[in-house]
């Protein structure tokens, strides 16, 4: 009985947390500069960028930037699909804390998703589904909603760090899918 006891609380305190998840990313709250997707609720950073190639070649670059920017690139992809044109993978960066007097610690890890996909003349990238790694996933979004309970200042700083994270990966993904110029052969 003391066990069934515990369980019933524990699913009552996951199902008010997650009403109160919900509520606040369907109020339209958001954070500064944090683009959320309007049917999932979620952050997401997305984009088509129209740039020179062709889907074999965006894949190629794409594979060549993942194998650079990833320090364990085989770990982080679980999908790598010439035929479609499609990469998928999963990643974790840390984020820190800052206190006053300026020590810098760590607060945590940040788990997201990613997509890549090519075309010929384009690609799509899309960043989502970011998750603080805890004992349970707690979805970021969470720290938007400053009316929550257990509000934390140190959440704007946290969404600042999502932020600027995943700004600095689209841009270095730009960079590494930009068309490599042609070798000269006049070396010799």
């Amino acid at each position: 009985m003391k066990g069934f006891f515990l369980t019933s609380v524990y699913h009552f305190i996951v199902v008010g947390l997650m009403v109160s998840i919900l509520n606040s990313t369907t109020h339209g709250q958001t954070n500064g500069s944090l683009p959320i997707d309007d049917a999932t609720k979620l952050i997401t950073y997305q984009e088509v960028v129209q740039e020179v190639g062709d889907k074999d070649s965006f894949f190629n670059s794409a594979i060549g930037w993942i194998n650079e920017y990833y320090p364990n690139p085989v770990d982080v992809t679980k999908t790598r699909d010439p035929q479609t044109g499609k990469i998928e993978g999963l990643h974790r960066f840390k984020i820190k804390n800052t206190d006053a007097e300026g020590l810098v610690t760590d607060a945590g890890v940040i788990q997201y998703e990613f997509s890549l996909e090519f075309k010929e003349g384009r690609y799509r990238y899309i960043m989502t589904n970011f998750v603080f790694r805890q004992a349970s996933r707690i979805p970021v979004e969470k720290w938007m909603d400053k009316k929550d309970p257990q509000y934390n200042a140190n959440w704007d700083s946290y969404l600042t760090q999502v932020d600027e994270f995943a700004k600095g990966w689209i841009e270095s993904l730009k960079a590494g899918m930009k068309p490599k110029p042609a070798a000269k052969d006049d070396q010799w």
